[in-house]
């Protein structure tokens, strides 16, 4: 079987990591034949690891127009996102794209429109779906051996990011430029991984501190109360301020309570009196997620697996982050399913254009 052309647009520190895996032979069939130019730090990376026969074009629209790809991988600022992935997709190519899709729902839903006129595999890179844990974890909630959600509750402080790499890129933690903070940078994981484990929440209360912990006009730390469907609530706290850090996700459930946290679950059911009887289940082993997820996108456009992470799914995490900013900005509950226009019309104030 022949290996798919595919081209990466955004060569900083994940487009880097991207090459290296395919250049490693880790996904067999996906064959690196163009990138766009690389700058700042990586320029000794690209001497050292870049064969030369791969050309370096100066744009995504370049690369995309002039090189021979059927395939592109989009790690670019977040904004930019939507400009390439149309592009890519009008072109007839195959897409996956960074986290989050982009900095608003708006572009998230215009990227979704065009993947489903043109019938290209159109992937986002939500990669701890692929993780065992998570996996298992979810399997246990669909069953409903343990009935409905009543509760859930994820504390992640072990973000922490240092002043340096917020200073690492120019475009980082402004407004006009990545379009928010922990939330949108790091935490779209685990809003993903809430609302596919849990299902969407239906408002959120959100108080974001910009600048807590850094120089940045973005958000450092947040604290977001969330409402579900049926009477369950949650919360969600993030930060890249705290060290050392904790990553504890707790679920109740009608008859259990689990907990994730250290590489294992935890599943604790009411037992006589006081007591309760625990099972671990505990994590395995992996590949590399990215390079599973680099394998997933090569089988979807094989025709040979459904995608881990479909693009129309990555909108979810972003309508609640940009839900949680509206929220924070206005200090109050906002309802979803967001209106995009609305939220757009609020960030438009953050970033000063008309």
């Amino acid at each position: 079987m022949k290996k798919i052309r595919t081209g990466i647009i955004g060569m900083g520190g994940m487009g880097c990591q991207y090459a290296s895996l395919i250049l490693s032979g880790a996904v067999p069939y996906l064959e690196l034949t163009a990138v766009t130019r690389i700058g700042g730090n990586r320029k000794e990376w690209a001497e050292k690891e870049l064969p030369e026969w791969i050309p370096v074009f100066q744009s995504g629209k370049e690369l995309i127009e002039q090189a021979e790809v059927e395939a592109v991988i989009i790690a670019t600022p977040h904004y930019d996102h939507e400009r390439d992935a149309i592009l890519g997709l009008r072109s007839g190519l195959h897409v996956l794209c960074e986290k989050p899709l982009g900095a608003h729902v708006l572009q998230a839903e215009r990227m979704i429109r065009e993947a489903e006129k043109q019938g290209s595999v159109f992937a986002v890179m939500l990669q701890q779906r692929a993780s065992f844990l998570y996996q298992k974890l979810r399997e246990i909630i669909q069953s409903g051996e343990y009935g409905h959600l009543r509760r859930v509750n994820w504390i992640v402080m072990d973000w922490y990011r240092s002043d340096s790499y917020y200073q690492s890129a120019a475009w980082r933690a402004a407004w006009p430029t990545e379009g928010g903070g922990v939330l949108l940078n790091q935490g779209t994981h685990n809003l993903d991984m809430i609302q596919w484990l849990c299902g969407m929440p239906e408002r959120v209360m959100a108080f974001c501190r910009e600048g807590r912990w850094h120089d940045i006009e973005v958000e450092d730390d947040a604290t977001v109360y969330m409402e579900f469907p049926g009477g369950a609530n949650g919360i969600f706290i993030a930060s890249t301020g705290d060290r050392p850090g904790i990553n504890r996700l707790e679920i109740d459930l009608d008859r259990a309570q689990i907990i994730c946290e250290d590489g294992k679950i935890c599943v604790r059911e009411p037992g006589d009196g006081t007591r309760c009887s625990s099972k671990v289940i505990e994590g395995k082993e992996q590949e590399n997620l990215y390079k599973i997820m680099l394998q997933n996108f090569v089988a979807a456009i094989q025709g040979k697996e459904e995608l881990i992470a479909p693009g129309r799914e990555g909108v979810n995490s972003l309508m609640m982050i940009n839900a949680m900013y509206l929220s924070s900005w206005r200090k109050q509950m906002v309802e979803l399913p967001l209106d995009g226009e609305e939220y757009f019309r609020e960030l438009k104030k953050k970033i000063k254009i008309n």
